[in-house]
């Protein structure tokens, strides 16, 4: 039996974050990953942090994003600092690029919203073809506007996993790589978990970070996790010289010069293989908006699912059927980092910050009436 203070279920940028974070505030922590087996949405992800259109209807999503974009460059730094690893964040701001104008009259609309639902700066701008290519000379004859805001950026998502596990393991957080996590029992006022290996460690207090995995694993602890699936599809385009300064939601260029494309969003269960179609739609979009990239070769490809909750929000919750276990999950992983890294451990830790956490309890998908499988 190994024991510990806090269990943390999922080493992928979620877990390796809250991990990172308690151990930042002196918390003897486990680590459990159960490796690249798992459905790894860290390393499949379009590695974006960003705010524009975040919490439309729910402006707690969008106060909580907008205070994890702000605290970033502080984690980035951090990282760096620790470990020698660079995030390689850049937030120069992020576009959301329009081929048609009922597009383009609904983001405005949404935008609209979201600002006036929340008491604190949200900046955008609307911009014509000819204002967006004083900042993006490359766009298209068929791009007839964007949306900007000053909030957006990116990082390089296979630099910042290895960092945020590098750096836990640093501040003494044990790791264990291939470790899937088969039940959880509870007694004598302790977590234990037991893997398909036989291992066995127990803890007063445990957090679910295992994404698709939290649905299952929230039912050994009386936690309803209501995940689901949502498959993107994802190419890579050869490197060349520098063309695109700024993320947006459809294209961007990595620090490394390589061009990444993917716009899908499909529901198709736990199905995470690609699609001819499918790029090829993508492809079209891509060239709609970047006519230069029609003679880009693709390098590679891949299918990621994202983690899903009924209303697309985080879930922080802790059970009440036994206190001591936490979920938390998101589909927003790399944007939200920050905020798990700066304020989570100390809701799990003391229950601060509890009403800024409030809002994203699982209560609000319960009902007398609801589904529970």
């Amino acid at each position: 039996m190994h024991n510990t203070e806090i269990i943390v279920i999922g080493g992928g940028i979620v877990g390796a974050s809250v991990a990172f974070g308690l151990a930042r505030r002196n918390a003897k922590v486990i680590m459990l990953d159960e490796g690249d087996t798992a459905f790894r949405a860290s390393r499949g992800n379009f590695g974006l942090v960003w705010v524009q259109g975040k919490g439309y209807g729910f402006s707690a999503y969008t106060r909580w994003t907008l205070q994890s974009a702000r605290d970033w460059p502080s984690l980035a730094s951090e990282l760096t600092q620790r470990t020698g690893i660079d995030a390689y964040l850049q937030q120069p701001g992020g576009f959301v690029l329009f081929t048609n104008q009922a597009d383009m009259d609904a983001q405005r609309q949404l935008m609209h919203s979201i600002k006036a639902s929340v008491d604190e700066k949200y900046d955008y701008t609307f911009m014509s073809p000819s204002e967006v290519r004083k900042y993006i000379p490359a766009i298209g004859p068929k791009v007839i506007g964007a949306c900007y805001t000053s909030m957006d950026g990116h990082v390089n998502p296979l630099k910042l996993l290895p960092a945020l596990q590098q750096a836990a393991r640093q501040l003494g957080v044990d790791y264990r790589y291939n470790s899937h996590v088969e039940q959880i029992g509870h007694q004598a006022g302790r977590f234990i978990v037991t893997t398909g290996s036989g291992d066995k460690y127990s803890a007063q207090k445990i957090v679910l970070c295992a994404g698709l995995g939290n649905k299952r694993l929230g039912q050994f602890v009386g936690l309803h996790v209501p995940v689901e699936p949502n498959q993107g599809q994802v190419m890579i385009g050869e490197r060349c010289a520098p063309f695109l300064a700024y993320p947006t939601m459809h294209v961007r260029q990595t620090n490394e010069g390589t061009i990444q494309i993917g716009d899908s969003m499909e529901d198709v269960g736990y199905d995470d293989t690609t699609r001819l179609s499918l790029q090829q739609d993508i492809a079209r979009r891509a060239i709609d908006y970047f006519p230069a990239l029609a003679d880009m070769r693709i390098i590679r490809c891949w299918a990621a699912l994202r983690i899903m909750s009924p209303d697309g929000m985080p879930i922080y919750q802790e059970s009440s059927d036994m206190p001591g276990a936490y979920v938390v999950t998101c589909h927003s992983g790399i944007t939200l980092a920050a905020n798990h890294v700066f304020t989570i451990p100390d809701w799990i830790l003391r229950g601060a910050a509890a009403q800024t956490i409030a809002p994203f309890s699982n209560q609000r998908f319960c009902n007398l009436n609801r589904d529970q499988s």
